[in-house]
C-alpha cells in the first residue's frame, strides 16, 4: 500500500481492508492471495489473520484497518488511487458502516480520484441507495467470462460518477456486451506459474465492441509466467485509453 503502484491503470493503492475469499473462476490464481501468504511469512502485521483454506489462505483473512483511513489525507499531490488492491470493499464481512467511512474519506479528499473494483456486484447494488456517492469515485466490477456478465447490470444500478469493467484475467469470449452507461473497459491476461491462456480473438472482440460503443479500452497485458512476459501490444500498438479526467478541487 502506498503512493506509487506498478499497476498500469492506476497511480497509487490504498487498502483499508485486506483479505478476501474466492467467488468465481477469476479468483483461482489470485495474485493477492499468493502475496498475502508471503507477507505473512515475512511478519507483515496486516497479513497475520488466516482465511478459510477452502476459499482463502494464510494471511488472507478479511481484516479491517481503520488506521489506514488517514492515509489519503497525507498525499498532497493529486493521484489516481486503486482502493483495495488486496481485498474487496464489498465483501460480506466488511460492515456497511466501514464502507461508509471509506466513502467519507474519498469525499473529503477531492484532489484524488478513486477506483473501487469488486466481484460482489450484488452487494454493491443492494448497498448503493444507502451510500453517499462522491463525484471523485469510479466503481467497477470484474467480468472474467460470460458466466458473470450479470455483474454489469448490477453495476449499472449504482449512481457512481463513472462505471468500469475489469476483464482480467479474461478467461473466455465476451460477446454482445451491453456497454451503455459503462465508461471504461480494462482487459488483460493472467500471470503466474498456473496462468491460463488468453486468446487474441477474445481481446480483439472486446476491443471492437468498445470502439463501436465509444468506450475507452485499456489493454493491460497478455500475461504468462510473469505479468510482462507476453508484452502489451495488440495489433502492433498499446491500448492505454483512459476515461476523461474528473474535475477536482
Amino acid at each position: 500500500m502506498g503512493d506509487r503502484s506498478a499497476i498500469e491503470w492506476t497511480e497509487a493503492t490504498w487498502n483499508p481492508t485486506t483479505g478476501c475469499d474466492r467467488v468465481s473462476r477469476g479468483c483461482d490464481n489470485c495474485y493477492a492471495l499468493t502475496l498475502a501468504k508471503r507477507l505473512k511469512a515475512m511478519g507483515q502485521p496486516r497479513y497475520q489473520r488466516d482465511g478459510d483454506l477452502r476459499t482463502s489462505g494464510p494471511g488472507f483473512g478479511l481484516t479491517l484497518h481503520p488506521d489506514s483511513l488517514e492515509l489519503p489525507f497525507t498525499w498532497k499531490r493529486p493521484r489516481l488511487v486503486f482502493v483495495n488492491s488486496m481485498s474487496d470493499l464489498f465483501h460480506a464481512q466488511v460492515p456497511v458502516e466501514f464502507v461508509r467511512q471509506v466513502f467519507e474519506v474519498i469525499a473529503a479528499t477531492p484532489q484524488h480520484t478513486y477506483q473501487v473494483l469488486t466481484k460482489r456486484a450484488r452487494r454493491l447494488r443492494r448497498l448503493g441507495s444507502s451510500l453517499t456517492w462522491p463525484p471523485n469515485l469510479w466503481v467497477g466490477v470484474s467480468v472474467e467470462n460470460a458466466d458473470v456478465v450479470d455483474r454489469i447490470d448490477d453495476l449499472r444500478g449504482v449512481p457512481a460518477a463513472l462505471r468500469f469493467l475489469s476483464c482480467e484475467p479474461l478467461l473466455g469470449p465476451l460477446s454482445d456486451l451491453k456497454l451503455d452507461r459503462i465508461g471504461w473497459v480494462i482487459a488483460g491476461g493472467e500471470s503466474g506459474i498456473n496462468a491460463r491462456p488468453l486468446h487474441q480473438d477474445w481481446v480483439i472482440g472486446l476491443r471492437d465492441q468498445c470502439t463501436r460503443a465509444g468506450v475507452p479500452f485499456f489493454f493491460k497485458q497478455w500475461g504468462g509466467r510473469t505479468p510482462k512476459a507476453g508484452g502489451r501490444e495488440l495489433n502492433g500498438r498499446t491500448w492505454d485509453d483512459m476515461p476523461l479526467s474528473l474535475p477536482v478541487s
